[in-house]
């Protein structure tokens, strides 16, 4: 059997050009609007800290823009949709189309191929460009901005290094690679056995060890006795790496795909608490750049009706239907973070329900 694809005429062209015009200029205004927001907001800490324009334009917004362009680019994608198939349903040009001999299936297919091109940017900035913008966005705001300087590291830092071994360390400053306290504990059947103390503990990149002046150890008995022993000069190794010492959902963002993959690998054979979380992340890198294709369809099926609304009323729904995406979305992912549901499901399972409203719309659009 022999694969033919329909051939890309001149109203192929016109309507792609106009989809992806009509995005690309969408997006262009709204991250003109973002990017004056945030400046006015950061420009008392780039005075004040002295931040160069150079950095300021080429290390924080060239690095600050792809985040919010992949953040609107399912909205913009319909939005685009939207107001371009209206606008052609309300001059009457796709009952025009329809009537030529053109079926609705091949009229998607100049539609379904600039989703394609969309939803193939997108995922590419998911897996790979947008974790290297937002490590540029951390390094450049923990210099800069004042109320981010250290924010990527909790005062209270609890890690599980591998099952029933825990480390605690408290007020780790990134800068100069100190705690002000590291405990290393070890528990049996949920009940501490032993465990190592230290203050004004240092560590060493390059070696990746932690050492100390001074360290204490305690040890528990079946009597439940407890045994305190001091010592000097500590200097250990552990299965920590500094790296993992950030907040979770702040770290992750700034992994390529293999790297989170590997990082995913790493946790669970810890045992981790914060799998759901990192599965959350890989997930939603796919499931969000598929949801162009879908909000694509239901963006051709609902406008391309001519109504007595006109355009007003095509958008109006549109929004409501990609808002409500946009909501579910974010409300099932919240269920796939706390445990509630498996990360694979919740994060698809959006998808899944709005393409079976897409499905419904294309059936009843105009054939």
């Amino acid at each position: 059997m022999k694969l033919s694809f329909p051939g890309f005429k001149i109203l192929d062209r016109y309507i792609l050009g106009k989809f992806l015009a009509t995005y690309f200029f969408a997006i262009a205004m709204i991250i003109v609007i973002v990017v004056l927001f945030d400046y006015v907001e950061k420009v008392d800490d780039f005075t004040e800290l002295h931040a160069p324009l150079s950095a300021v334009i080429f290390d924080y917004y060239l690095n600050f823009i792809p985040y919010f362009i992949n953040q609107f680019s399912c909205l913009f994608t319909f939005i685009a949709c939207i107001f371009f198939t209206s606008k052609l349903a309300y001059q009457t040009e796709i009952v025009a189309m329809l009537s030529g001999g053109m079926s609705f299936r091949r009229l998607m297919w100049p539609y379904f191929l600039g989703a394609l091109i969309i939803g193939t940017l997108s995922l590419a900035m998911n897996l790979w460009l947008i974790p290297i913008t937002q490590q540029n966005i951390v390094d450049f705001e923990s210099q800069y901005i004042k109320r981010r300087q250290n924010v990527q590291f909790d005062r209270h830092i609890y890690r599980q290094i591998e099952p029933g071994t825990f480390a605690y360390i408290r007020g780790y400053q990134y800068k100069s690679q100190r705690a002000s306290f590291f405990a290393l504990e070890e528990y049996a059947d949920g009940t501490m056995v032993r465990s190592l103390e230290a203050a004004d503990v240092k560590f060493d990149p390059e070696t990746k060890r932690w050492s100390a002046p001074r360290y204490t150890t305690r040890e528990f008995d079946s009597l439940e006795v407890e045994t305190f022993t001091q010592y000097r000069n500590l200097d250990t190794l552990i299965n920590l790496e500094v790296t993992e010492l950030g907040r979770i959902n702040e770290l992750i963002k700034t992994m390529n795909i293999h790297r989170l993959n590997d990082f995913i690998d790493q946790q669970r054979a810890k045992g981790s608490d914060a799998i759901n979380l990192i599965q959350v992340e890989q997930h939603a890198r796919y499931a969000y750049p598929l949801g162009t294709f879908i909000l694509t369809l239901i963006a051709v099926s609902l406008s391309s009706r001519k109504v007595r609304g006109g355009t007003g009323l095509h958008i109006g729904v549109g929004i409501a239907l990609c808002f409500s995406y946009i909501l579910f979305y974010r409300f099932f992912e919240e269920f796939a973070k706390s445990g509630t549901l498996p990360a694979g499901i919740a994060i698809w399972l959006p998808n899944l329900i709005y393409l079976l409203i897409a499905i419904y719309l294309y059936q009843k659009a105009p054939k």
